[in-house]
């Protein structure tokens, strides 16, 4: 058997084994960065730069504008935006008034978006006037009192300001056509709100800072509720583990969605603590991407996977210089291993796995950015986090290199979900979250992760996991993106299928060709038996696959041939 937290001994010298956290409300950090930094740009957008004393006069005049309208400590502020100035205003502002922000995909559709604000109980949203018919369709069945809309040109340089406005009154998005719907206009707001220093005490180990709906992948989405003292534990966790970083000095690319709790930990509140240039991208799009690094410089980039399989694949990615990015961290979906060794040969850039959850603020694990690391596994646990692997039964530790569900205990496990003492009970056990995703332990305490304990697939009697079939396939000189999942099948209970996205400039490749690179590298149970190519496949705006999607349209296709 290892020895008990094992993996302490690759700690690097520069990172203790445990710090003190502070207990203050998470917009403390803004408070303290804007007062040694004011002139220092925090927010780079489409142009335009907003220096940490700008950031934290519009934050103040947020904060005291809710107060305006009747909002109380503990009340939800729903924040309904992509990764736009008015993002971060919202956030700070809603912590600094002692509310709970709810963090809410803009890409949601009706259903979504009404389940998560009746939920919540959300009495204010904050979105973009582009996303103002949705609101509409649903504001009758929430609890919302006000809606508060900006503008993408809110904060564009003239003459790009000028331009978008009379393309969306062209367009008929302007937020004017919408007058039948009651709305406080986010400018004016501000402009009439006083910019008085404004923080309200928190208990920060008990009160909500947030309620982040997580995914909905496997299920109707929850609340969970994550303290301020969760989220100041994980930003310092996170910071001190990029201990290379300089205050004041690094740029952040933003091009992980801040309302994603990866985007909001790793990349938002790491550059607010450290006094960086958060460059906001509202949309991921790879051309962009490439000609911001070449321009801009960034440092840091946290990303999904998605995001590096998009460099790796792009044509020209040459013509472009990436040096300055220094740092990547990957999170939010399995990082393949082809993926990390190829991005890593293309931009001379440190690409690292970590490993997290929405229920634990989310990070838990990292390889080291500059000391031993393991290429493929999620490294080892942050200072002042415990892992076990365990069997799912009984939360008995297996032994070293079998696979059981990981559990993790530290200072960034959630509170609990929102309004669910039942659902709550069943993940967390004596203080150790169940994950409910399956790993294996070695015996210097680096951990990897097999699967999803629900995307499991039995055939025949075998459990069978589908990342360790998807690494076989994305080593594959053609595959560009893959998925594996577990389907009906009347002789085997389930079969594997894989779903293939080849690369654009691949030749014609057949199911036989795959099914014999795969009985060369697999066990003859886990080689798929079916193969489907597709243009795309169907995944969260962070990367992770929609295994359900897939399946519910594999069980649709099964019933239209039947």
């Amino acid at each position: 058997m290892r020895s008990t937290l094992s993996w302490l001994e690759h700690y690097p010298s520069e990172v203790a084994p445990s710090f003190d956290y502070p207990k203050h409300n998470l917009a403390k950090f803004l408070v303290n960065t804007a007062g040694r930094f004011p002139r220092n740009p925090a927010l780079y957008f489409m142009g335009k730069t907003i220096s940490y004393e700008e950031l934290l006069d519009a934050s103040y005049r947020f904060a005291n504008a809710l107060k305006g309208l009747g909002i109380r400590k503990g009340d939800r502020v729903a924040i309904m935006l992509p990764n736009t100035p008015h993002t971060v205003i919202a956030f700070y502002g809603t912590l600094l008034a002692g509310a709970v922000a709810v963090q809410t995909n803009p890409l949601y559709m009706e259903g979504e978006l009404r389940h998560q604000l009746i939920d919540s109980g959300a009495k204010v949203i904050v979105t973009l006037d582009l996303l103002l018919p949705r609101i509409k369709k649903v504001l009758p069945s929430t609890f919302l009192e006000h809606v508060i809309i900006g503008s993408i040109k809110d904060y564009l340089p003239v003459p790009k300001k000028w331009l978008y406005g009379a393309k969306q009154w062209k367009d008929g998005t302007n937020a004017a056509k919408h007058r039948d719907v009651p709305f406080l206009l986010f400018p004016e707001l501000l402009s009439s709100s006083s910019n008085a220093p404004i923080i309200e005490i928190v208990d920060a180990e008990e009160d909500n800072a947030i309620l982040q709906y997580t995914g909905g992948t496997t299920g109707v989405a929850k609340g969970v509720m994550l303290t301020h003292y969760n989220l100041t534990a994980n930003t310092l966790q996170n910071s001190h583990w990029c201990y290379d970083a300089e205050d004041g000095k690094e740029i952040f690319l933003g091009a992980i969605p801040c309302f994603h709790v990866f985007g909001l930990t790793v990349l938002m509140s790491q550059s607010v603590l450290k006094g960086g240039m958060l460059i906001l991208i509202p949309k991921f799009e790879i051309k962009q991407i490439l000609q911001t690094v070449d321009k801009l410089k960034p440092t840091i980039f946290p990303g999904a996977p998605t995001m590096y399989i998009a460099l790796i694949n792009q044509p020209d990615l040459a013509q472009y210089d990436l040096s300055s990015i220094r740092v990547c961290v990957s999170g939010s979906a399995p990082l393949p291993l082809e993926v990390q060794e190829r991005f890593e040969e293309l931009t001379g850039g440190k690409l690292i796995e970590g490993y997290g959850l929405t229920e634990a603020a989310p990070v838990t694990h990292a390889n080291n950015i500059w000391g031993k690391r393991k290429i493929g596994s999620i490294g080892i646990p942050f200072p002042d986090t415990e892992a076990r692997v365990v069997d799912s039964a009984t939360g008995t530790e297996v032994p070293t290199g079998e696979i059981g569900e990981l559990i993790v205990r530290g200072p960034q496990v959630m509170k609990g979900y929102w309004n669910r003492p039942d659902e709550t009970a069943m993940v967390l056990r004596d203080g150790w979250l169940y994950t409910g995703d399956m790993a294996i332990q070695d015996e210097d305490g680096f951990f990897s992760i097999v699967d999803r304990k629900k995307d499991m697939i039995i055939a025949s009697g075998y459990n069978i996991y589908p990342r360790e079939i998807e690494e076989v396939l994305f080593e594959h000189p053609y595959i560009k993106d893959a998925a594996a999942a577990g389907v009906p099948d009347k002789y085997r209970g389930e079969t594997v299928k894989a779903f293939i996205v080849l690369k654009d400039d691949a030749p014609k490749v057949t199911a036989e060709e795959l099914e014999a690179w795969c009985r060369e590298r697999l066990a003859a149970y886990k080689v798929p038996r079916k193969f489907e190519f597709r243009e795309s496949l169907p995944k969260t705006i962070i990367g992770k696959v929609l295994r359900r999607q897939l399946l519910e349209e594999e069980k649709q296709k099964q019933q239209e041939e039947a």
